[in-house]
Order: structure tokens, then C-alpha cells, then sequence
């Protein structure tokens, strides 16, 4: 018995591309975070997903595919044990004993939206591509937001895992 294998068999080929996605083809979306209760770092790296579009099918490594979140409520954020007074965040002036230090209690007087701003920065990728995703964030002390005309969509983090 003789086994026939028909060699005019084709496989067709464009049913199996990889797709990936450009500035074109991207679909951003407007998503509102309320950070009122949460614990710091869990919504910092759930918001970097977000915005880094990680959760998309389409995510492309190398371009901005991610959504733009605008988080409200960011003075009603908790920090766990007794981070208010021992986290401490580190700048310097650029001059010879110029490090400047500062407790998450005073940057929460100071200027509440930038202790979230600074975390979410710190969990995304250091290179131009972090710097454009960063832009894409927009951060406020109390309810009011000034994106209205965009329609954010609001959005649970606790739905994710």
C-alpha cells in the first residue's frame, strides 16, 4: 500500500501575521480612577497597567498603547504602618550638599497629587516611551477634574487582579 501525499497542499499564510500595533491603530480610551480608601503602591501598579496597556490585546512593547487615566481624590490615599512618618522621599538641588528630604506627611500637606504622580512614574518604563506614557496621566487633590469634555469612563481597580 502506497501512502499518496498531494504536495499542492497550501497553507494559507496571511491567516497567521502578527499583528502589531502603531500610533494608527491604537484605541485610547479615557478611564477615571477614584483613589479614595486605596493603599498607594496597589493602585500606583495597577494604574502603570493601564497605562502602559498591558491588559490589551494588542500591546506592542515598544509603542504607547495604553489608555488615559485620570485619577481624582488622591489626598484620601492610605499608606500601610507607619509609612506617613518614615517614607521619606530624596531630591537634590544640584549643589554641593544640596540632598533635600521629605516624609510623605509633608508632601501630602504640600501637594497631594504629586505622592501618587511620583509613584506611578517610578513603576514605569525609564527610557522616552515612559516619559510619553507618563503624559498620559493626570492626577487631583479632590473630586473636581478638568476633563469633563473627554467622558472618562470610571473604572473599579478592584475588578483587576
Amino acid at each position: 500500500m502506497k501512502c499518496l501525499i498531494n504536495k499542492y497542499i497550501s497553507v494559507d499564510t496571511l491567516s497567521y501575521k502578527t499583528i502589531s500595533a502603531n500610533k494608527a491603530t491604537v484605541d485610547k480610551q479615557w478611564l477615571l480612577v477614584d483613589a479614595e480608601g486605596e493603599t498607594l503602591g496597589r493602585l500606583a501598579s495597577k494604574v502603570a497597567l493601564l497605562l502602559r496597556g498591558k491588559r490589551k490585546p494588542n500591546f506592542t512593547p515598544h509603542v504607547d498603547c495604553g489608555d488615559n487615566v485620570v485619577i481624582i481624590n488622591a489626598e484620601k490615599i492610605n499608606l500601610t504602618g507607619k509609612k506617613w512618618d518614615s517614607k521619606t522621599y530624596v531630591r537634590h538641588t544640584g549643589y554641593p550638599g544640596g540632598q533635600r528630604f521629605t516624609t510623605a506627611n509633608e508632601m501630602l500637606a504640600k501637594d497631594p497629587a504629586r505622592i501618587v504622580e511620583k509613584s506611578i512614574k517610578g513603576m514605569l518604563p525609564k527610557n522616552k516611551l515612559g516619559a510619553e506614557l507618563f503624559r498620559n496621566l493626570k492626577v487631583y487633590a479632590g473630586t473636581a477634574h478638568n476633563q469633563e469634555a473627554q467622558k472618562p469612563t470610571a473604572i473599579n481597580l478592584n475588578d483587576f487582579k
